[in-house]
């Protein structure tokens, strides 16, 4: 007769219980305090403690709990991150670098996105507080320099496209001033007279500062401002191509367009390919940021480059410094001038 084994009633496919960090310190032999305070790094103990341990977490395939290592050792070994547009693809390059350079140092990133929207910023801040996350990163944004010194208070905060000094805070500031002025040097170079400017939002240093680059690079030229060859964009594909509608329509003379950044640019490329304009035979045109896909737009696109890669390093760089309690010390990488095929000498 066949005998049914009744050794298990645990239907085929059900999860195994996670090991608990109890049983990794019953399986090396040692104290539950000093397994805590090995996966904290703060423990000092015998290579062969600490060896027994590793083998016992590896043989129970433990997981640790970052919450609860949080409530031994007083840390998450997270850190919130706030961008504005997380498929953004400058803010998604920055991402990466920081989430690359957080690793190194044992560290995981909270993405979270604001939509440039100081409300929805200040509640970013209060949901990453509430999952105990050792530090912030705010990635440009509009919160107020007081809340993000009000914030420097309970918590290690950096923050880019700012200049400002706090206990526990750190700004990293990007030279945008330079950027335009380089960008507005090349088409002066060009021997171009014309030169329309779309700006991004008004309210970002950022642009406030690739416009004053733009007037200062007109002034070393002997140009006149001409407010008519500004217009107004948010740094969107679709408001760059709304500039180019607006300045077209209303008969402004131009032969070169200098775009606060790449994708405005490129907005403003396909416009002035509906309209047969040729770039850059009728109309050179500039960017700002060299996005990753600037290379490969017909024509290639000349612009300034911004590593938005190391951006994203350095302020994770400087979050892990400021964790360790240490002033950080960065470099930020200056603007550089990169030419391609979409700006040329002006033929008439």
């Amino acid at each position: 007769m066949t005998r049914i084994s009744r050794t298990s009633t645990k239907p085929l496919g059900t999860p195994t219980a996670a090991a608990t960090i109890e049983m990794v310190a019953q399986r090396a032999g040692v104290s539950l305090s000093t397994v805590s305070r090995i996966l904290n790094g703060t423990a000092v103990v015998s290579d062969s403690k600490k060896r027994a341990v590793e083998e016992a977490i590896e043989a129970l395939d433990f997981v640790p709990n970052p919450m609860a290592r949080g409530l031994a050792g007083g840390r998450t070994f997270s850190i919130g991150v706030i961008t504005q547009a997380i498929d953004s693809p400058f803010y998604g390059v920055s991402l990466r670098g920081i989430e690359d350079e957080l690793d190194k140092g044992g560290y995981s990133p909270l993405f979270m996105s604001a939509h440039w929207d100081a409300k929805l910023e200040a509640r970013c801040v209060q949901t990453l507080r509430s999952r105990r996350v050792d530090g912030i990163i705010v990635l440009t944004g509009r919160l107020s320099d007081k809340a993000l010194r009000a914030s420097a208070k309970q918590l290690p905060v950096v923050v880019t496209g700012r200049d400002l000094k706090a206990p526990g805070l750190f700004a990293i500031n990007f030279d945008n001033f330079g950027g335009g002025l380089l960008a507005t040097r090349h088409l002066v170079n060009l021997g171009h007279r014309r030169i329309a400017f779309i700006t991004g939002d008004a309210v970002h240093p950022d642009s406030t500062e690739r416009l004053r680059g733009y007037r200062v690079g007109l002034e070393e030229a002997g140009l006149p401002f001409d407010p008519h060859l500004v217009v107004a964009g948010n740094y969107s594909e679709h408001s760059g191509m709304q500039a180019v509608e607006q300045l077209t329509r209303d008969g402004r003379a131009f032969t070169a367009i200098f775009a606060a950044n790449d994708q405005m640019a490129n907005g403003a490329a396909l416009c002035l390919y509906r309209k047969g304009l040729r770039v850059p035979h009728d109309v050179s045109l500039i960017g700002f940021d060299d996005l990753p896909t600037s290379s490969f737009a017909v024509p290639p696109l000349s612009t300034v480059h911004q590593p938005a890669y190391e951006h994203g390093r350095v302020a994770a760089s400087a979050m892990l410094q400021l964790i360790k309690g240490i002033r950080p010390e960065v470099v930020v990488p200056m603007p550089s001038l990169v030419v391609r095929e979409s700006s040329a000498a002006i033929t008439r």
